[in-house]
Formats: C-alpha cells, structure tokens, sequence
C-alpha cells in the first residue's frame, strides 16, 4: 500500500501544491444507537494516497485501528504523504460530534477519516479519499466497514474498550476472518455468553443499519 513509488509520487504533488492549502473544519457525528468510535483520524492528503480498498486485504497499520483503536501505525505510514494529519482524542458515543480543524489543497487535496467501532471485533467506520471543496462545504454519509482481520464472534473478550475491556489487536493469521476489508454488515443474535461465561455482545442495543456517521468538510478561507 505504502511502496516507494507511491510515495515519491505524492510527495512531489505535495511539494509543489503546498503554498495553496487552506483550513477546513472537519465535523464527525455519530449517528448508531449503541456504538462508539474510538479517537478519530483524520488525514488530507494527496489523491494517489488511500487507506484502504474494498476487496482488498487490510495494511497491518488498518489492522491495528480496526482491532484496537489505535491511530499511531497509520498515521506514521501515511505521515510521508499526508498534507496534514491529526486524531481527534476520546470516544465519540452514539448522537455525539466531534470537529478539528485541518490544512489541505483545494485543488489537489483530498480527506481521509478512519476510527474503530466500539464493541465490535474489527469493524471501523470511514470516509475513504473524498475531494476536498474549492468552496464552502460538502457532506458525506459514510458506512461502516469490516478489516476481515479478525473473527466476528462479538466475543468481549477479544473486544477492547468500556463496554467490553477485551483484547485489542490480535496479530498472527485467522483461518476464519473473512482476509479483506468489505462493507460491515452488523451484530447478529450469537446468545448471551461463550462456553467459559464471556458475555457476547447483544444486537439488540449494538447492532446498526448503515450508514453510521454523517461527516462535514468546510472550507474555512
């Protein structure tokens, strides 16, 4: 995902767009019932640069957001390439929003946003690689996805966070992860607890219809 052409690429775009960024304020509101997005990426950045692609296998800097929540590895890969990039801190609950303030190119640049779902296994919600507006403000209804990384079995003790405080990311090969990211497709009725008594998280209060956040872009200057 992140190889040497790739980057020299979208480093020279950069280079040669960077007197023409401006400020956006960028708005993430949570529209689920019952979930939580852990802190929140947010990236601009050149339109060669992509966090991920449906179909295909999860980067292991994905894999780490996806499973645990964690927003470090990604942003160190992308931080060669990205205009700008920062994570908005704290869980984002259900009716909540968030906003930051981000520099990007209005004739080039695009915006990128990524954070875990929380309880889930490996599901996170995104807005892959949208245009940033030569002018005022754009919005975007963005679903969930899932990494197919790890299992789905709404396991709380392979689920990290509040609710749960199970582990986070678990590397290594899965023989029944579905092996590349797609479109999420919800909680499912699996019962209340595991064979050793581990609660399974219920649909009934966590389970979410796509889409599950509305995300604003707006061009400040």
């Amino acid at each position: 995902m992140f190889n040497k052409s790739f980057a020299s690429m979208a480093l020279a775009l950069f280079a040669s767009s960077a007197v023409a960024q401006v400020d956006y304020e960028v708005t993430i509101t949570n529209i689920t019932p019952g979930q939580t997005f852990t802190p929140q990426l947010v990236v601009t950045h050149p339109g060669d640069a992509i966090i991920f692609r449906l179909g295909e296998p999860a980067s292991p800097e994905l894999e780490m957001l996806a499973e645990s929540g964690d927003t470090g590895p990604l942003t160190n890969a992308l931080s060669g390439v990205a205009m700008d990039i920062t994570t908005i801190p704290g869980l984002l609950g259900p009716g909540e929003q968030a906003s930051v303030v981000v520099s990007g190119n209005p004739g080039h640049g695009f915006v990128s946003v990524a954070a875990m779902m929380i309880p889930t296994n490996d599901s996170f919600v995104a807005m892959n690689r949208m245009k940033l507006p030569r002018s005022g403000a754009v919005q975007q209804m963005v679903p969930a996805y899932d990494a197919g990384t790890e299992y789905n079995d709404q396991n709380c003790a392979n689920i990290p966070g509040p609710t749960c405080g199970g582990e986070g990311n678990s590397p290594g090969p899965n023989d029944t992860d579905e092996g590349f990211v797609h479109i999420g497709n919800g909680m499912h009725e699996l019962g209340d607890e595991d064979a050793q008594g581990n609660q399974l998280i219920d649909p009934k209060t966590y389970d979410w219809r796509n889409s599950v956040a509305r995300i604003t872009v707006r061009r400040m200057q």
